[in-house]
Formats: structure tokens, C-alpha cells, sequence
């Protein structure tokens, strides 16, 4: 980090502490600084990092001793278009209220602490093989504009800063104003995505390896729809990196 951004960033962490007391939002009672997302190390003792055993292709966590490589029963049943999906926490707890609140109530305030979260176990996964792009999930401008911001946009930024891999956050774009995935089972959620996304420009993606990035994997409907696409584009590999994963 340069000098420049050094000090923008230590300007923006002084106007955070004046407007915010250095006071935890997720327990309220400890102290946390700008820098920590204002989460403070007690609430994040409640943060479960997934560890193996879990799933090869979608990354669920499993209990009990299986030391072997494995795909879960729900991989078995579904048509993924992506190579693997990781996640570095679970979705609960802690995790899940920053989520919530960063994602549908414009708290930014927890971004460095779910970026966090991201780049601890994403960087050095990432390290150990040659990918092109990072790519965000897209939202279709009609939510864009609605939540005036794109999570994964800003996470993936983050991301590929830390990673050096490059971000091109306008590779794809959601062409179809899907509806909301949560109350939507495993099946409507996969039809939901269906046709979602388009790759701009298909030419620039041929044989690229791509990193997808959002902020949670559930089922895994969003990202295959957008794998999907790139893989018809001629993308020779996708992987997925979020911060938590739903159980």
C-alpha cells in the first residue's frame, strides 16, 4: 500500500472513529476499531472457519473422520457448471448478521472484517495455481440501484488487491431480474437462474480461468448460472470463493 492510500485510509479510519464510537455493532459492549470492522474479538470467537473434511465440489462441511476426497449427495443430484466452490467461514452467528446488515442496510462499516474473513482463506488457496480474472456476481441494475451498491463488486475488489490477480467486475452482466433466491427451493432456485447472466464480451474469456466471488453460497444456483455462461463462453476454468457458506 502506498503512502497516498495509507493515508486516505488512516483519514477515513479518523472520520469512522468521530462519527462512530469505536464500540462493537455486533454485541455492542467491547471495543473495535474502523480497522477491525467494528467487530470485536469476543464476537469474533463465535466465527467457524470451515476446515475438512467437506465436499470437493461445493465446499459443505461434514463432521466425523473422512480423510478421503468426496462429492456430497446434493453435488450428485444438480448440474454445476463450476470446478469447486470454497467458503471461509460458515453462515451463522457473527457472520451472518455483518452479512445481513452490510448487504440490505448499506452497513460498510463491516466490509474490512468480512474482507477479511475472505482473503485469510482465499489468498493462499488461490496462491497455488494460475487464475486470470476475479469476477463479482452481478446484480441486475434494477437491485443495483435499489441497494445502490454491489457486495461482491466491493469484496472482490478487496480480494484481488490482496491476491494481485486482476478483478474484472464487467465481464458478465445479469440480464434477467430474477426473484429473491431465499424462500425459493433447491430446484426453483436453479430454474431461477436459468438465462440469468451474459458474458459481454465472449471473445475476451476464451480459455481464461476465473475466480467467482459473492457473499454467500447456499445452494450454489447463482454462481453455476454464471459459470454457466462463462463456460459457454469458452472460459476453461471457474472456481468460486465467498465468505460463508450456508448449512
Amino acid at each position: 500500500m502506498n503512502r497516498a492510500v495509507s493515508f486516505l485510509c488512516d483519514y477515513a479510519n479518523a472520520a469512522l472513529s468521530f462519527l462512530y464510537p469505536e464500540t462493537c455493532q455486533i454485541c455492542g459492549n467491547e471495543r473495535a476499531s474502523p480497522r477491525q470492522g467494528y467487530v470485536c474479538s469476543a464476537c469474533r470467537q463465535n466465527v467457524r472457519f470451515i476446515r475438512p473434511p467437506y465436499c470437493q465440489r461445493c465446499g459443505l462441511p461434514f463432521e466425523g473422520d473422512i480423510t478421503t476426497p468426496f462429492e456430497c449427495a446434493n453435488c450428485h443430484d444438480l448440474e454445476l457448471h463450476f470446478r469447486s466452490a470454497r467458503s471461509a467461514v460458515a453462515a451463522r452467528g457473527t457472520v451472518l448478521e455483518a452479512i445481513h446488515r452490510y448487504k440490505y442496510h448499506r452497513a460498510l462499516w463491516f466490509e474490512p472484517f468480512l474482507s477479511e474473513l475472505l482473503i485469510s482463506e482465499a489468498v493462499p488457496a488461490l496462491a497455488g495455481e494460475r487464475w486470470d480474472w476475479i469476477v463479482p456476481i452481478p446484480l441486475h441494475p434494477t437491485k443495483e440501484r435499489q441497494r445502490e451498491f454491489n457486495q461482491a463488486r466491493r469484496l472482490a475488489a478487496r480480494l484481488s488487491a490482496a491476491s494481485g490477480i486482476a478483478v474484472h467486475d464487467r465481464l458478465v452482466e445479469r440480464i434477467k431480474p430474477t426473484e429473491t433466491q431465499t424462500q425459493l427451493s433447491r430446484q426453483a432456485r436453479a430454474d431461477n437462474m436459468r438465462g440469468a447472466f451474459a458474458v459481454r464480451d465472449p471473445r475476451s474469456v476464451k480459455d481464461r480461468r476465473v475466480v467467482l466471488v459473492d457473499d454467500v453460497f447456499t445452494t450454489g444456483a447463482t454462481t453455476s448460472g454464471c459459470a454457466r455462461a462463462l463456460r459457454a463462453a469458452g472460459a476453461a476454468e471457474v472456481c468460486v470463493w465467498t465468505v460463508a457458506r450456508g448449512l
